[in-house]
């Protein structure tokens, strides 16, 4: 909502569950979409940041969290729907479960 696009094409993806030792739980549900639109609204009071477009490819090299790399590899692997815990320590991912099953937490 905070770009302005109109998407079309909903896909619903995946459930992620992020659980920490310093906030409460909290559930995120994935979508892939399309759109034909190519810019964004002028978003100068955005509480989301700068908004850009990033090569898929490169959205790894930003600095986001250990589990985020994890999600984004099954969207990008085109993973049917899934469901992901992540369980955080402070700021160090130290448990993820797919689908019921443990796996690694490296990336």
């Amino acid at each position: 909502e905070e770009t302005g696009l109109t998407l079309t094409d909903y896909t619903y993806r995946g459930l992620v569950t992020f659980v920490s030792d310093r906030w409460v739980t909290e559930y995120m549900h994935l979508f892939t979409a399309r759109t034909d639109q190519a810019d964004f609204i002028d978003c100068d009071d955005c509480d989301e940041g700068d908004l850009e477009w990033v090569d898929k490819d490169k959205v790894k090299d930003l600095p986001i969290w250990t589990g985020d790399k994890i999600f984004l590899d099954l969207l990008n692997q085109d993973v049917p729907f899934f469901s992901l815990k992540l369980s955080y320590v402070g700021d160090t991912l130290v448990e993820a479960v797919l689908n019921g099953k443990a796996i690694g937490t490296e990336v």
